[in-house]
């Protein structure tokens, strides 16, 4: 039997356990109150038995006469085993209901460290995965230019270089300058190296650079609408002050 059908067979018990022990508190409860009337009214009867002695004459205050019967002596111990019974049963009731929550305690962090576990090898046995999501600029056009391209920068997963070429690099940022390149491989942007991580196309269809990287351009998302590099702003800013 494994852990977990074990926890469920004695989960599974723990209510028919706590209803006998509570039916048998209540029983003893009411033997209790019958015994504590009963003794609170012989008593009472001894009472006044020694108060009409007194009153008589023939039981002075000071008599070794003036106490309890050993009758209503053994009911008063008798109603004290029983309470002491009632609370030695819902000490029992607790301790087993502890018990039962430190075992799901047990078992709830036993059943999380396997699922992380699991977690973990199916992780280690998944492949890489390549991710690109390309959105489209300008139609008509062969070329990459106009197209604003978003990749995954995680470690291990490659992207397609914007030049069309098919080559590929680490989608990190981070690590690409340390990487080996290709020295066919395309330079982009201004810092003029290759396509890695995520990019954006100017859309100016003369820009002579044509791809940035984001972080170059200080781009932090892909931006809405049209875009261009500081060159092609320069440039057109020129062309109308003339």
């Amino acid at each position: 039997m494994s852990i977990s059908e074990e926890f469920q067979a004695n989960i599974e018990a723990l209510p028919n356990i706590i209803q006998r022990k509570y039916a048998l508190l209540r029983d003893l409860d009411k033997s209790l109150q019958e015994i504590q009337k009963q003794n609170e009214q012989h008593c009472e009867q001894e009472i006044d038995d020694m108060k009409r002695g007194i009153k008589s004459g023939s039981i002075t205050p000071n008599s070794s006469l003036l106490k309890f019967t050993d009758d209503a002596v053994d009911e008063q111990k008798h109603a004290i085993r029983i309470a002491d019974e009632k609370v030695e049963l819902a000490v029992q009731a607790y301790d087993l209901v502890d018990t039962h929550i430190q075992q799901l305690d047990q078992y709830l962090k036993k059943f999380d460290e396997d699922l992380r576990r699991a977690e973990r090898d199916a992780i280690a046995a998944t492949p890489p995965t390549h991710y690109m999501n390309v959105k489209a600029g300008r139609s008509g056009k062969t070329s990459n230019r106009g197209r604003k391209k978003t990749c995954v920068a995680a470690a291990n997963v490659s992207v397609v270089s914007p030049s069309g070429t098919g080559a590929t690099t680490a989608a990190n940022p981070s690590m690409e300058l340390d990487l080996p390149v290709d020295p066919n491989e395309p330079t982009y942007c201004f810092c003029n190296q290759v396509s890695y991580g995520e990019m954006v196309a100017c859309d100016n269809p003369d820009c002579k650079i044509e791809w940035f990287h984001y972080g170059c351009v200080g781009l932090k998302e892909q931006p809405k609408g049209k875009w261009y590099c500081s060159d092609c702003v320069g440039s057109q800013r020129r062309r109308k002050v003339r």
